[in-house]
């Protein structure tokens, strides 16, 4: 499965999931951000890419919408509620992305 992490600047928190999952057998994992001074700024490619898009607020989802309301058609996308209070690979990021992903992911 094509798994895409998206946050707004692609810094700490999707980059950090990439990071985390990318070893993971069965999926291939990347990493985007919506801002335009995102260090890998989401494009359409990637929506495409994807089978299951994980977003870490509400507000990224709906950039996605706004953005790329035509890739997205039968695209699932989870919102994990992880807001930006963390540094690249923070443990408790890294907890709390593993904890909110697990369910889909089946990596426990």
């Amino acid at each position: 499965m094509n798994i895409l992490f998206v946050c707004s600047r692609n810094k700490w928190r999707s980059a950090t999931a990439e990071t985390i999952f990318k070893n993971h057998s069965q999926h291939q994992i990347r990493s985007a951000g919506t801002a335009p001074s995102a260090r890998i700024k989401l494009n359409s490619g990637h929506i495409l890419w994807a089978d299951l898009i994980f977003v870490m607020e509400k507000k990224h989802k709906q950039r996605i919408a706004e953005k790329f309301n035509d890739e997205i058609v039968n695209k699932r996308i989870i919102i994990l509620d992880i807001p930006d209070d963390y540094q690249y690979m923070d443990e408790s990021l890294i907890e709390e992305l593993q904890t909110k992903t697990k369910d889909y992911l089946l990596l426990t």
